[in-house]
């Protein structure tokens, strides 16, 4: 790591080799490019900046990390972007972007993009070439929807986090995100989620928070997020949590703060997580007797083996069984939540863990 100092501002530049020459834009900074380097870390950062400096005879070509971050910048212009051609991390977070270029499309090898704190409305619907992307933060913009198929392109993405704009809706496709870790998408004005979130097999953590007046309800669905953690619906207008939420059994934190909830009642909400799942664990057993739809929800859950629908008396009191999905973990079910088997007709668990 080097610093490099230009009249009273310092420039950070990263490289991957020893021989460097000096290369000077305008008369307030310089920047450094290594000569036989494949990957470059230049930081623009917090230098006030309403235009770019980079001049052409810089090789864009060679940055894998561009920081222009904490600048007044309106406008990244399409010919830079179209030219950082091997850029693995893009952070342009707190300017005063409305838009970005079209040609972030050409970001193939883009893995980390942070946006936030920019005016943005709306995405480029060529962000979806960013196939390798893995983290893209858009909080703290005004976005009102994002690309309709976004999740069917961003098939590498593990955190997406949209918190603090102005979505009443996550597309549909979202729940094609199989690789997807973290979605946080509080502060918003979602009023309902994708119905199929069976396909987040990897969802750890999921914060809808702050949604206050718009978000009444969550899918049934949710219960089949089978490595959620973490699951923040507070401040939420929900009234009645799904049954199917009994078996979360991988669910360390649950926040239901700041919702008129009758289902659980407050009085088994205060007793803690353990006693909300157990609750809504008897009702499924109730449900199981009841309405079609949900019927055939239990009946995906039994596949899975998180629910068996059949009652068994431990010390004197009657309560739901369930299957571990810790016992998922082992080679024997290796493969076994790919898209195409989540739903299909075999059972592919069997009650002899």
């Amino acid at each position: 790591m080097m610093l490099v100092n230009g009249d009273h501002r310092m420039m950070k530049v990263d490289s991957s080799s020893s021989k460097s020459k000096r290369k000077h834009f305008g008369n307030n900074y310089n920047i450094q490019e290594e000569e036989n380097v494949m990957h470059e870390v230049v930081d623009l950062s917090r230098m006030s900046l309403d235009t770019l400096p980079l001049k052409s005879h810089l090789n864009l070509g060679i940055i894998y990390k561009l920081d222009i971050s904490n600048n007044n910048l309106q406008v990244i212009p399409e010919s830079l972007t179209a030219r950082l051609l091997n850029v693995g991390v893009l952070d342009v977070h707190s300017n005063q972007l409305r838009k970005l270029p079209n040609s972030i499309g050409c970001l193939t090898k883009l893995k980390t993009l942070n946006i936030s704190g920019n005016h943005l409305q709306s995405l480029p619907k060529t962000i979806e070439n960013c196939r390798a992307l893995e983290d893209l933060n858009a909080n703290f913009n005004q976005l009102t929807k994002l690309p309709d198929t976004i999740g069917f392109e961003l098939i590498n993405l593990k955190k997406l986090s949209v918190n603090s704009n102005k979505l009443t809706y996550l597309p549909s496709s979202t729940s094609h995100l199989t690789k997807l870790r973290h979605l946080d998408a509080r502060l918003n004005h979602l009023r309902s989620l994708p119905e199929d979130l069976e396909n987040l097999i990897n969802l750890e953590v999921l914060n809808i928070s702050q949604n206050f007046q718009d978000l009444e309800a969550l899918p049934y669905s949710i219960g089949v997020l089978f490595s959620l953690v973490e699951l923040d619906v507070s401040y939420n207008k929900i009234s009645t949590l799904p049954e199917s939420m009994g078996c979360l059994r991988r669910l360390r934190k649950l926040n239901v703060e700041g919702n008129p909830l009758v289902s659980p009642p407050p009085e088994v909400v205060e007793l803690g997580l353990h006693m909300i799942k157990e609750y809504l664990s008897e009702k499924m057993n109730g449900a199981h007797q009841n309405s079609p739809k949900k019927r055939s929800w239990i009946g995906k859950l039994k596949k899975y083996s998180t629910f068996s629908g059949i009652r068994t008396t431990q010390g004197g009191s009657s309560v739901p069984s369930y299957q571990t999905i810790d016992a998922l973990a082992s080679p024997r079910h290796t493969g076994m939540f790919s898209p195409r088997r989540i739903f299909s007709p075999r059972s592919y668990f069997t009650s002899n863990f």
